[in-house]
């Protein structure tokens, strides 16, 4: 995606060919600036800090950072040291645990001295096929906005939690590439972004996404949503997520459990849009079985923005004292999501619909 007119990924393998570039979210929107990342130390620090997040973009980033890894220790002890300490990083997104399994899998076929340059093609792949899913994501969510478009004959208006865009991925997204690609076909859309507290991904992220790419739309609280729904003034609701279950039930950004209750209140279609390496194909009960992060309280009790002279500073919110959690996740059950929009195709959020998409795992389940 572009910019200020020019193509970035988040990730991509740097010139010198044994270090990587990301962007660092955590600058985002007021600075775009490239981190490089030399070593496995610095690929961990990027995913712990949400240097990079989103399930896609940890997963690819743990694929590289087992690359780097391979720079100072390419016998078996250090592929499994190197993935013990990718995996501790964040608990909750699968794409990171099977990015890691993917790749450590490989190196395991080759002699120790092939393992450095084994493992960044491996990761190189990865990253391209997350591309390529999430392309194939916004073609099949595309539609769902067109005809949706075409029946109601006027703008759509899509309501998203957190940010499930290309910041989340390599590239395209997942939630916002249906949208992406409704957009770019010349369907009128408009883009009710959910500031997304704690870390405020929606305001500061999906925003900066949405504007940079000329997409309509608005930022609202999070506690706005339902009372839009209710007067009719959302269309769908399209999420990411971390973490699905072979059930269909969806684990994504705390909050969206309450968006999908709303939702189902008031008839608005409720979708998750997810490539195949989001769905954990051995869990069936999400809300009994997902881990859910617990992250820092000071992401609660403090916020960080700009100042009115052009400066930064971080303020105190939360009354002194006073104990805080904060889950980073939150699970919706199937029941309550209308469909999964993946890189196959959009099916119902059960293990048959998944199953219809994935024939291939009916005999592993």
């Amino acid at each position: 995606m572009n910019i200020d007119g020019r193509p970035y990924r988040t990730i991509f393998a740097d010139t010198d060919g044994v270090s990587v570039q990301v962007i660092d979210q955590t600058r985002l929107p007021f600075a775009f600036e490239l981190k490089c990342l030399a070593t496995l130390d610095d690929a961990a620090v990027a995913i712990r800090t949400m240097i990079v997040r989103g399930a896609p973009l940890i997963g690819v980033t743990a694929a590289y950072g087992l690359a780097l890894a391979m720079r100072e220790d390419a016998s078996l002890e250090g592929i499994d040291r190197a993935c013990a300490t990718l995996a501790a990083t964040r608990p909750t997104a699968i794409n990171l645990r099977w990015a890691l399994d993917r790749v450590a899998a490989t190196l395991r076929q080759v002699q120790p001295g092939e393992r450095l340059a084994s493992a960044f093609a491996e990761a190189g792949r990865i990253a391209e096929e997350d591309v390529a899913s999430c392309r194939a994501i916004g073609a099949h969510g595309g539609r769902l906005i067109a005809d949706l478009h075409k029946a109601k004959g006027r703008p759509i208006r899509v309501l998203t939690h957190c940010n499930a865009g290309w910041l989340a991925t390599v590239d395209w997204g997942t939630a916002l590439a249906p949208i992406y690609d409704a957009y770019e076909n010349g369907v009128p859309v408009h883009v009710l972004v959910d500031e997304t507290r704690p870390r405020n991904q929606g305001a500061a992220l999906t925003a900066f996404e949405l504007h940079g790419h000329g997409v309509p739309h608005t930022v609202i609280a999070d506690n706005a949503g339902g009372h839009l729904m209710q007067h009719g003034e959302v269309d769908l609701c399209i999420v990411g997520s971390d973490r699905t279950t072979a059930e269909g039930d969806v684990c994504n950004k705390i909050g969206t459990y309450l968006k999908a209750l709303a939702a189902r209140d008031t008839g608005v279609p409720f979708y998750a849009a997810l490539p195949f390496s989001t769905i954990d194909w051995t869990l069936r009960d999400g809300v009994a079985e997902i881990p859910i992060e617990e992250r820092d309280a000071r992401e609660v009790t403090h916020l960080t923005g700009r100042t009115e002279d052009g400066g930064f500073a971080t303020v105190q919110v939360v009354s002194p004292g006073s104990p805080v959690a904060n889950p980073a996740f939150d699970v919706t059950p199937s029941r309550l999501v209308t469909g999964i929009i993946t890189e196959r195709g959009v099916c119902e959020a059960s293990a048959e619909g998944l199953l219809g998409l994935y024939p291939e795992r009916r005999q592993a389940a």
